[in-house]
């Protein structure tokens, strides 16, 4: 009888590592929006176009990493990564100018591609047998979420002894730390003969001329602004749009006694529920249709939005939307990058997701930038939230008609 092939491998571990300390201080920014405006007087739209960008600027260089890890080797990119996203949370530290801020954070975004999602994704893909990908996507994904639950509160926790310039510092510290956990992404190339064959440029050329691929790319748009619009403004919203924790309530018996912290607190239990969450869908897509899943994540995401703005906001809704929207946080990734590599293979995985998600930032710049820009003509989140529960209703849609086969890696 064969035996089984393990689903915990030395590339699934190092790739959870680097990609939880990746995401916790990524996922921290949103946290840094009024201390960082405070200080200089900022609008709340400049500080937030610095994110946008930093989001933009993981998108482009998503694409720019997976074919780099295919061509030169997945450890030369996560070391590329690391140094850049380090140096631009130092240099960062460094900025008294909006326009400095923003610049600096295109390396930012840069370091989070090379330690993020789509090098990362790629190689436990390729490392992981048939019959455990999806649950190790879900596993690495998942680890992205450990990263959310303890980076917004340990920035808020910092915050309260050191400036945010040395938190900024602090946090280079610790992704240059990721890269002891290199010698563990040793990944095989498991791919077809006919895969092996094909050239990158007629892997794209396939895949581009596929309106599956049209598809998949459209609907992961929604997912990149109703995710990184929250990580950047919810804390911000809630500080200002919440009612104060009750004194004598359970919120304030456990610390939790201002807007700010519950905002830091939201960030964290979207993380903590989305654990959960995306090993749930991970599991799921090994059983049933990826596109209908994601489908109806989108579909669910889209009333739970609605709800928490139609509603009065209080601290209790607050942490019911964290805890129903953090259990559909990132349950897309597995199932988007499960979705690219069922239909187009392994062999250039890295790359081909890695311009899907390029389509999932430009959904984070706008919904970031249009938070801040939105917030300054309008005093309140309002608009630009309801924005957010349109474009989930069409991704929702827009999944529903993909091919979901395999397609034979034949030259283009």
């Amino acid at each position: 009888m064969p035996q089984k092939a393990p689903l915990l491998t030395p590339v699934l571990i190092g790739g959870c590592v680097i990609i939880l300390i990746s995401f916790a201080a990524r996922a921290s920014f949103g946290v840094f929006q009024i201390p960082v405006a405070e200080e200089f007087g900022w609008l709340r739209s400049e500080f937030s176009l610095a994110i946008a960008i930093q989001n933009l600027a993981w998108g482009i260089a998503t694409p720019m990493f997976g074919a780099m890890a295919e061509r030169f080797g997945d450890r030369r990119a996560i070391v590329l990564g690391a140094l850049l996203y380090a140096a631009g949370l130092v240099l960062s530290s460094f900025a008294v100018t909006p326009g400095a801020m923003q610049l600096l954070e295109i390396l930012v975004g840069f370091g989070i591609a090379g330690t993020g999602f789509g090098v990362i994704l790629a190689v436990v893909g390729r490392a992981a047998s048939d019959e455990n990908r999806s649950l190790a996507l879900g596993i690495a994904t998942a680890a992205g979420s450990a990263g959310q639950v303890i980076g917004a509160p340990t920035a808020e926790f910092l915050l309260g002894f050191y400036s945010w310039q040395t938190v900024f510092i602090l946090f280079a510290v610790a992704i240059l730390a990721t890269l002891m956990a290199l010698p563990m992404m040793r990944s095989p190339r498991m791919a077809s003969r006919a895969e092996l064959e094909q050239s990158m440029g007629q892997a794209l050329k396939q895949a581009f001329r596929d309106p599956s691929y049209s598809l998949i790319f459209l609907g992961f748009f929604s997912c990149g602004y109703q995710l990184a619009f929250i990580t950047a403004h919810f804390p911000a919203m809630v500080t200002e749009m919440c009612g104060t924790p009750a004194p004598d309530g359970m919120l304030a018996a456990m610390g939790i006694t201002t807007t700010s912290a519950l905002g830091a607190v939201a960030i964290a239990v979207i993380g903590l529920a989305n654990i959960g969450g995306t090993l749930t869908a991970a599991w799921a897509g090994k059983r049933w249709s990826k596109k209908y899943l994601l489908s109806g994540i989108y579909a669910a995401r889209t009333v739970i939005a609605a709800l928490f703005i139609a509603l009065p906001i209080t601290p209790a809704s607050v942490l019911l939307f964290s805890a129903a929207m953090g259990a559909l946080w990132l349950a897309t990734v597995p199932l988007t990058s499960g979705l690219v590599a069922h239909i187009y293979g392994l062999r250039y995985m890295g790359t081909l997701y890695g311009f899907v998600f390029l389509s999932h930032q430009i959904g984070g710049f706008l919904g970031v930038w249009l938070g801040g820009r939105l917030y300054d003509l309008y005093g309140d989140y309002t608009l630009v939230w309801w924005v957010g529960v349109g474009v989930g209703a069409f991704s929702a849609l827009v999944h529903l008609p993909i091919r979901e086969k395999p397609m034979n890696a034949l030259p283009a």
